[in-house]
């Protein structure tokens, strides 16, 4: 298998996708704005100004300002770190817990596979938000928890996806190979089969990210997500939320960020999928 010539075809296919080349700008964007925030931030996200609460956009306050005279630009440049960190240690702990167990289904087969595929559809019964806000209920509301709940009621996909390329690969011949020379499970599991079974759990990883970051904002939105003075867009949406008839900016600037955000995320794995996927090749 020439390896080198298949990601230099994957590269060349991404980049002739001006959808995801613009996606990937927004992914790029967001992680240079969430870097460099401290600099970029033209206030302290947590100072108070009571002279200048609610004041619409203007030179000294491009976004405006929220009900306690906050800058509402140096929240949300902020407030992108919440939605990078969400985004990516929920899917990151989404994706380890998918891919343990559907590569334990997968290659093991038989009364494994049907014990944890059966596992996997009672999890899928339960709507994921709901199941979500019954969970950060009972919990203290903090960005950790929301994470970790995020993680741990988003891995059913990826450990389907995960399941259904083990059981596609796990009677190749270079499967065979190794385990004709004595490879242990361990070793065939991690060393033989998942390197080749990544590709979709990448381009599911990508697409998650911004699932995490709207259920986030989601959460912050009806107060249980992360909590003042944290900024974070689904926060500012609340306080948008609460006046409405008076700040529109609150709504709007933050709509707008989650809107991009997530759009981005979606262009960008939509096309590695399209790159990845062995049909579109020509």
């Amino acid at each position: 298998m020439n390896r080198p010539g298949l990601y230099a075809d994957f590269w060349r296919r991404l980049r002739r996708n001006r959808l995801a080349l613009a996606g990937g700008l927004v992914v790029v964007s967001l992680f240079v704005v969430s870097f460099l925030a401290p600099w970029l931030a033209p206030y302290d996200p947590a100072y108070i100004d009571v002279s200048s609460v609610l004041e619409g956009p203007s030179k000294a306050h491009p976004f405006g300002t929220d009900p306690l005279g906050r800058d509402v630009l140096s929240r949300m440049i902020w407030g992108s770190r919440i939605s990078l960190k969400v985004g990516f240690v929920a899917v990151g702990l989404a994706t380890m817990i998918g891919i343990f167990f559907g590569a334990v289904a997968g290659y093991y087969g038989d009364w494994v596979d049907a014990l944890i595929m059966r596992f996997v559809d009672l999890m899928l019964c339960f709507p994921a938000f709901f199941l979500i806000l019954a969970v950060i209920a009972i919990l203290e509301p903090s960005i950790w928890n929301i994470m970790i709940v995020i993680g741990v009621t988003g891995w059913m996909g990826v450990a389907r996806l995960v399941r259904a390329e083990f059981l596609t690969l796990k009677n190749r011949e270079f499967v065979l190979a190794a385990r004709a020379l004595g490879a242990s499970d361990r070793r065939i599991i991690f060393a033989h089969i998942l390197p080749n079974a990544l590709a979709p759990v990448l381009v599911a990883a990508t697409l998650g990210v911004a699932g995490a970051i709207l259920t986030e904002s989601a959460l912050s939105f009806l107060g249980i997500g992360v909590q003042p003075p944290t900024p974070s867009w689904g926060n500012i949406l609340t306080e948008g939320k609460d006046n409405i008839s008076l700040a529109w900016w609150l709504s709007l600037y933050p709509g707008l960020a989650i809107l991009v955000t997530v759009l981005g995320y979606n262009l960008l794995g939509e096309g590695i999928r399209d790159s990845l996927d062995p049909r579109l090749r020509v």
